[in-house]
Formats: C-alpha cells, sequence, structure tokens
C-alpha cells in the first residue's frame, strides 16, 4: 500500500508513479493504450513470422486466408495532459484535494506513457493557457513534468477563475492531429451556457481525431453531498472571494438537486459525444480509481 501522505510530503512523484504503475503492469502483462493513436487503413497479406496481433480474424472466417491490418500512422501515442489549476481544484482547502489528486493520477499516467515510449506533454491552465510543455518521450522530460506538478502542488492559485472552453479551443488548434488529450478539472464552469461552451469546445477535440478523456474532479462529502452540519457558515467563493453566510439545513435540498442534475447532464454529454468518463471523489486514493479504469481500457484493445 502507497503512503499517500508520505509520498506527498518529500514531493516525489515520481516514486508515487513508479510504485503504481509497475504493479498494475506486472499483473496485467499488457499495455493499455497501445496502438490508441493509430486508425486503420487497409488490409495487406499476413507474410509468415510477423505479430499475429494484427491479424483479422473475422476476415480470415469468410475467406480462409490471411490478412493483417495496416495502419495510417504507425507512430507511438502522443499525449497532452491537460490540468486545470483555477482555484477551485485547491479545494479543500486544508489539503488542497482536487489538485492534489489530479497530480499525482496525471504523474502516475505521464510515467505509464513514458514507459510505453509514448510521448507525453503537460498543460496548466486557469482563464488563459498558463504552461505547456512540449510532447516528448524522454526521461529528461518526463522528471520536469515531476518537477512542474511539484512546483504547482506548492503554490495554490488565489481567486482565479477558469475558462475551460476558451483553454480547449486553442488546445485543439495547437496539438498533433490524432492525439489522447487527458482532461482532470472540476469543470465548476456556473452557468448551463457556459456548460453547453466546454462541450462545443471539446466536440472541437473530437473533431480534430483527438481522443479525449475527463476525469471529473470533485470532493464528494462537501460538494455532491452537501454534509455540513447544522450550523451557520460562512461560505466564500474561491475564485471570485464573493462571500455568503448560509445555514446548510437551509438550501441544501435545492443545491443537490442542481449540483446532481449539473454533474448527470456532464456525464450524459460526454457519453452522446464519445468522451471517455471518470468521475473522481479527491478524497479517494488514485490507485482505487486509476487501476480500474486502467483495465477496463486495456480490455478495448
Amino acid at each position: 500500500m502507497i503512503d499517500f501522505k508520505q509520498v506527498r510530503e518529500y514531493s516525489n512523484l515520481e516514486l508515487f508513479a513508479k510504485q503504481m504503475v509497475e504493479g498494475f503492469i506486472t499483473g496485467l502483462h499488457k499495455s493499455p493504450y497501445h496502438g490508441f493513436s493509430v486508425e486503420f487503413a487497409e488490409h495487406r497479406l499476413y507474410n509468415p513470422g510477423e505479430t499475429t496481433r494484427h491479424i483479422d480474424w473475422k476476415v480470415y472466417a469468410k475467406t480462409d486466408r490471411l490478412y493483417s491490418k495496416r495502419y495510417e500512422e504507425e507512430t507511438n501515442l502522443r499525449c497532452m495532459i491537460l490540468l486545470d489549476r483555477s482555484s477551485s481544484m485547491y479545494y479543500p482547502v486544508e489539503n488542497n484535494g482536487k489538485f492534489l489528486f489530479s497530480c499525482f493520477a496525471a504523474a502516475a499516467l505521464a510515467y505509464l506513457l513514458h514507459k510505453q515510449r509514448d510521448a507525453v506533454g503537460l498543460c496548466t491552465f486557469s482563464e488563459q493557457i498558463e504552461h505547456m510543455t512540449p510532447v516528448k518521450s524522454t526521461s529528461a522530460h518526463l522528471y520536469q513534468i515531476y518537477s512542474q506538478l511539484n512546483e504547482f502542488l506548492q503554490t495554490p492559485t488565489k481567486q482565479k477563475k477558469t475558462a475551460i472552453a476558451q483553454v480547449i479551443h486553442q488546445i485543439a488548434q495547437k496539438i498533433h492531429k490524432r492525439s489522447l488529450v487527458i482532461l482532470f478539472s472540476d469543470m465548476m464552469d456556473n452557468t448551463a451556457e457556459r456548460q453547453e461552451e466546454v462541450f462545443s469546445a471539446l466536440q472541437h477535440l473530437k473533431h480534430e481525431k483527438h481522443e479525449v478523456i475527463l476525469f471529473h474532479v470533485f470532493d464528494k462529502k462537501t460538494e455532491l453531498e452537501f454534509d455540513f452540519s447544522e450550523r451557520p457558515y460562512l461560505f466564500i467563493d474561491i475564485e471570485t472571494g464573493q462571500q455568503e453566510k448560509i445555514q446548510p439545513n437551509a438550501v441544501r435540498e435545492s443545491y443537490m438537486e442542481q449540483i446532481q442534475q449539473r454533474y448527470k447532464n456532464i456525464k450524459l454529454r460526454c457519453a452522446q459525444y464519445k468522451i471517455d468518463f471518470v468521475e473522481v471523489d479527491c478524497a479517494s486514493n488514485v490507485d482505487k480509481v486509476l487501476l480500474p479504469f486502467l483495465i477496463k481500457r486495456s480490455k478495448l484493445y
């Protein structure tokens, strides 16, 4: 079992990522992302001695001849990890829970991609793109990503809003075609109109032939279940500084109805646009979320 608190204390994202990924690969004996970015083009006759992995067995059943699938692009996967650094991602403030989870998950995925000789880059954003690395597969580049994630963990943002839609449109134009885009965000755009803008931007990524995975990160106890004791609280909007003194039981029913509808809509729209959607309670252990997800992905290829 990984000591999450100790890893955070020593800021050793590399140690955490290595332990989690090595354990996963040892158990699975198979890369969950191999061939993720390639697209089928045509068949060709199978040559004896080649790997049988690309043989089209359905064609063999019909023709009694062995054909292999040929792909348009035989290069390794290119992945860009998008990390929301708006102030709401540093909630709960006592442990910066949503951003903390996202950093460790991003580190583990970056290590997995690197180990498979795939290229990975990191982009952080709030109202605009704040930091964007190239997409590379070298060890030096991976260590640079770890260093940057450690730095972001130590420097919470203050009163920074998010503009996910605007940023995603920019990313869609900047990155290589047929990339894997992994987004970590709490999706805290406050109006239905803004939500529609976000999904329009995600559609832009799909139109550019990118594969998209959304890790929707939230604090289940307080943000989804509104689990507060019955006494007055001063609620402060982390992104704007706006303050409201509220008795939880006076707004709980209305709040939960609206927030659950919002989360349901996000999940539904992801299904419509064929975006792989992962719900994340930031209080969960990273390995408990990532491992089932990776095993699920591995069964698709």
